[in-house]
């Protein structure tokens, strides 16, 4: 019961967000008074959707009511949702999607998941949990971003180490840019295993501590993978700067699971190769 308030608190607030980043203009709505806030109102979505305008603010207040998949095409188009916002949404409405179940399954590091890791050579390449939290990677991943094995699970965490690890304010070239995709990509995994206690903490943990985070959660910014987004730059100490375009890769066996192989660009290529073949790894400090 309470994971299914959660799950309707998180939809009506999902809502709301997508909502206020709309303007009447985009749909020659004609407006006649300043309006005190961004955005549609909750009855011009309703009017463009054809749904009641009752209806859709009790969807916005978090009723416990039921919503048909062609409603929610309805509302994916009119909110102006992209890929991973639309089935962000369908998960969100649908009390169906799986809770967070732990299992005993084998690490990742044990299976032929590290022989593909460690077979990419100089590539470097991590494998992601459902919290974002990295449980494999290769030796180039180690030179590239410090070394995974002295951390700690949460340190291991994308979002929390891009927060809360001082070096990663330097290290990355877009630090902003990265860290609001962090959120976005922490939002989609809070809101779809809302029973996750490890992920909740995680949540609340930052909340608490990262001015930036608390401004950018509310914002309810959803992405299921950082593909297709700009190619991210490092600074790194040891050989410059490196240009590098994530590739998430689902792992059909292991769905809790996604690959990525971070694909180098311009001159880097030439800068993994040397970084391997330094003799001693570069450790990036955490602190």
């Amino acid at each position: 019961m309470r994971n299914s308030l959660k799950r309707r608190v998180e939809l009506a607030d999902f809502l709301k967000s997508r909502r206020a980043r709309l303007r009447p203009e985009q749909f020659e709505l004609q407006t006649f008074n300043k309006r005190r806030t961004p955005g549609l109102r909750r009855e011009e979505v309703a009017q463009l959707a054809g749904l009641g305008v009752s209806w859709y603010t009790w969807l916005e207040q978090g009723r416990d009511i039921q919503v048909s998949d062609q409603v929610l095409e309805r509302l994916a188009s009119v909110l102006q949702l992209n890929g991973a916002e639309r089935c962000h949404l369908f998960a969100l409405a649908r009390s169906s999607e799986p809770h967070f179940v732990p299992t005993n399954e084998t690490p990742p590091q044990d299976t032929v998941y590290q022989a593909i890791l460690d077979g990419l050579g100089f590539y470097p390449a991590q494998i992601y949990d459902r919290r974002a939290t990295i449980v494999a990677w290769n030796e180039s991943a180690n030179r590239v971003f410090g070394d995974y094995t002295s951390r700690s699970e949460r340190e291991r965490n994308a979002t929390w180490s891009v927060f809360m690890n001082p070096v990663w304010k330097k290290l990355l070239v877009h630090w902003e840019q990265s860290a609001r995709q962090s959120v976005a990509l922490l939002h989609a995994a809070s809101d779809r295993y809302s029973d996750d206690v490890w992920l909740q903490e995680l949540v609340a943990d930052l909340k608490r501590t990262s001015p930036e985070f608390r401004a950018w959660w509310p914002l309810h910014d959803i992405i299921l993978t950082c593909d297709g987004k700009d190619a991210g730059g490092i600074n790194h100490p040891l050989v410059g700067r490196l240009t590098l375009r994530p590739t998430t890769l689902v792992l059909p066996e292991r769905p809790d699971l996604q690959m990525v192989v971070h694909m180098p660009l311009e001159d880097t290529e030439a800068k993994l190769r040397t970084l391997m073949d330094v003799g001693s790894r570069a450790v990036l400090s955490r602190s």
